[in-house]
This record gives C-alpha cells, structure tokens and sequence, in this order.
C-alpha cells in the first residue's frame, strides 16, 4: 500500500482525510497561487492543485501517492483569495452579503497517473451588516481563509443555503477525493 501524501498547510483537509480514515502524513507545497491575467475560476483552481501535487511529488522518492487541492470562492468571475487584513475582508464580504457565489475546488492525485476532479459547489449569504463582518474579523476565523469566511465555524451564520459539496466548501469535496483514491487502489472502505 502507498503512503498518501496530502500536499497542503490547510489543518481542515487534514481533518476530512482523517474523518474518512484515510492515513496520510503532510509536505506543504510552497508555490506561487496568484492568478494569471484573465484566468478564469476553473483554469485557476486546476492549475494551483497540479502545481501543489507536481511541486511535492518531485521530492518523494518512493511510491507515495501525493494529493492536493485548491479551493476558491468566486463572485462573478472574480476569484477572492485570502483577506490580507480587515479592510480587505470587509470589501469581500460586503460583495458576498445578500448574493450568491461559487466555491471551486479541484482535487488533484499524483500516483500511478495524474487525476484531477472538479467540484463547484453554490452558496447563498443573507445580507451581512458591517459591524457584523468586524466582529467577525476579530474572531481571527476570516484570516487565511478563501472569501473570508470558513463554512464549518462562525462564518455559517451568514450562510442561507447551499448546493453542492459542504466539504468542497470547506477544502476538500470528498466524494471526488474518494473516486480518485480508489483508482489509486486507497479505499475509504476495506473489502
């Protein structure tokens, strides 16, 4: 059995691995995630999870299998990175407030070949108050998060409905990381 190796810093993609029992260990791939000029949402996301999964499969020497994932929050066609401080998470969130957005996230596995999955999931905010979205900023979730916001914590509130993969939107859709494990031969379920 090849050891998996998750190609990522995001401590949630961790925990959805181990949620679904699948045992890896992380090396962060350090690349350079800014869009290119006119990148569209899905080229985007791809091409930042094939980088991470190249980046980290050119340093293992053995037959480790290496995973990793990009996720986005896109409004229009404009794609939100991470806030950089709290007017730059006040401008996101006040764009997202009372609309709704798509949450990209592509899952890519470097094994035996190179697979990648794409899951787009809808989400539907309420409308947010500016006092609101400080207070949230100071809870500390916003920061080094797509959007400025985290789904699986104080960031819900703001969410009136989704379509799609809750931990698509949280990092990881799983149901496509699943497919793609199992045609590496790692099986969430032992026959």
């Amino acid at each position: 059995m090849s050891q998996l190796i998750l190609a990522s810093a995001s401590p949630r993609r961790s925990e959805l691995l181990t949620q679904i029992n699948i045992a890896h260990r992380i090396q962060v791939a350090d690349i350079d995630e800014t869009p290119y000029k006119n990148e569209n949402p899905k080229e985007y996301v791809i091409r930042v999870a094939q980088a991470k999964a190249k980046k980290v499969q050119q340093t293992v020497s053995d037959a480790s299998v290496v995973l990793a994932a990009d996720t986005s929050v896109v409004l229009g066609n404009h794609i939100m990175g991470k806030p950089n401080d709290l007017p730059d998470a006040l401008a996101m969130l006040t764009a997202l407030s009372g609309k709704r957005h798509e949450v990209y996230s592509a899952v890519a596995l470097y094994g035996q070949t190179e697979q990648i999955k794409l899951c787009i999931s809808h989400v539907n905010f309420r409308v947010i108050s500016e006092q609101e979205i400080v207070n949230y900023w100071h809870t500390g979730e916003p920061v080094g998060k797509a959007g400025s916001y985290a789904i699986q914590g104080l960031g819900s509130l703001f969410i009136e409905s989704i379509a799609g993969s809750y931990s698509g939107i949280m990092g990881l859709p799983l149901f496509e990381t699943a497919q793609l494990l199992a045609n590496e031969g790692i099986k969430v379920f032992n026959d």
